[in-house]
């Protein structure tokens, strides 16, 4: 990998990891929340609904964490199957109805209750069978506790697919920067797999990283093991730079894509990063 696409990917770093890069992605939801266990409840719960329009998904996630209140992880406890359906009943998003995130939470709760976290939770299933057995356990535990049973909120690794949504929890659990609070730092950032999404596809392809069509599991995979050609400790470094030119409005992602092409063809301009990071801070 040259060491002008590096700097690049390290420019971008610099300039964009900053929590005022952050809105409107979820992620901004688990900056109100310092304790452990509310942090993860909530990060479950944001990730899980992280598909649609972003402005659909902010408004939800806003409206069913107003309803759980400040320490979710204590309410969540302490309040019973029937009040938690009830009190969450018209609270959906898309195709996730208020019960069914419900019985998600209520589930989680359990979980968290009999391993002290989450995180401990996957760490123990994922001990012996790696990040992606460890993330097959932790949803089929879920899917038993919540008796949701199979259920779109809850993709299986299994099933070939890219998981996004899992990935996403997993990156915003275990890594620790300005950006992502981490928390289940245990796990090792070094196990990461990329959150396949649209953006991060696009990029994934501009690098050279992959050739398939399919954004799939292997896809993700493929891209994961590119970026960790450059930063094996931590492969997915660069996830939320890159996609910010996918979600803000003022960043350009076809620009983008093309600085990206340029150098990995190795024509890049030692100029070029500076420009990219036009107008913030490095």
């Amino acid at each position: 990998m040259s060491a002008e696409l590096t700097a690049v990917l390290e420019n971008l770093y610099r300039c964009f990891d900053f929590r005022e890069w952050v809105p409107p992605d979820p992620l901004q939801f688990l900056y109100g929340y310092p304790d452990p266990a509310d942090m993860e409840i909530v990060a479950l719960l944001c990730s899980c609904l992280a598909y649609g329009r972003v402005a659909q998904i902010v408004g939800n996630l806003r409206k069913i964490l107003g309803l759980l209140g400040a320490h979710p992880s204590r309410l969540l406890r302490e309040t019973s199957r029937d009040r938690l359906l009830s009190m969450l009943g018209r609270a959906g998003h898309r195709f996730a109805r208020g019960t069914d995130i419900a019985l998600l939470l209520w589930g989680a709760s359990h979980l968290q209750r009999d391993h002290e976290s989450l995180g401990n939770a996957l760490s123990c299933y994922g001990s012996s069978e790696g990040l992606l057995g460890g993330l097959e356990r932790l949803v089929e535990e879920l899917l038993a506790r919540s008796g949701l049973g199979r259920n779109h909120l809850l993709p299986r690794p299994s099933g070939g697919s890219a998981c996004k949504r899992l990935m996403l929890l997993t990156r915003w659990m275990v890594r620790h920067d300005r950006v992502d609070p981490g928390g289940w730092g245990h796990l090792g950032r070094e196990n990461l797999i990329v959150p396949l999404d649209t953006h991060m596809y696009h990029a994934g392809r501009a690098l050279g990283f992959t050739d398939r069509r399919s954004r799939d599991l292997r896809t993700a995979q493929e891209v994961t093991e590119g970026f960790a050609r450059i930063r094996p400790d931590d492969p997915v470094r660069y996830d939320f730079a890159l996609t910010r030119f996918g979600i803000r409005k003022e960043l350009d992602r076809d620009e983008l894509i093309g600085m990206l092409r340029e150098y990995c063809s190795g024509d890049g301009a030692g100029s070029r990063p500076a420009e990219t990071g036009r107008g913030h801070r490095a």
